[in-house]
């Protein structure tokens, strides 16, 4: 790839994330009234989240039964309301165990 290119990329992503970011600051100037739309931008960031991370946790370690014990392991721990570095640790240490015992 060229510099040029990358610079290109660069700036189109650059641009895009400043015009997402300053076009509801100018166009909406009142605080918005409506119940059902102001929950809907409330999940939104959740939703996007979830849709980012979802595929990542399924398909990190390359065997999908080791993927799903430690999801099932991490949705356990924070169902149980323990934190997020006991929750991370005990799913990646579920996994890496399934996987050891997989061989």
């Amino acid at each position: 790839m060229n510099l040029n290119r990358l610079l290109l990329y660069i700036a189109a992503t650059a641009v895009s994330t400043y015009l997402i970011r300053v076009i509801p600051l100018v166009a909406i100037q009142k605080k918005i009234e409506n119940r059902f739309f102001r929950s809907f931008l409330f999940y939104v960031p959740y939703a996007v989240l979830t849709a980012m991370i979802m595929p990542a946790v399924f398909y990190a370690t390359g065997d999908m039964f080791a993927s799903a014990i430690g999801f099932a392991i991490a949705v356990i721990f924070a169902y149980n309301e323990k934190n997020i570095v006991t929750v991370a640790c005990a799913s990646c240490l579920g996994a890496f165990l399934v996987l050891m015992l997989r061989g």
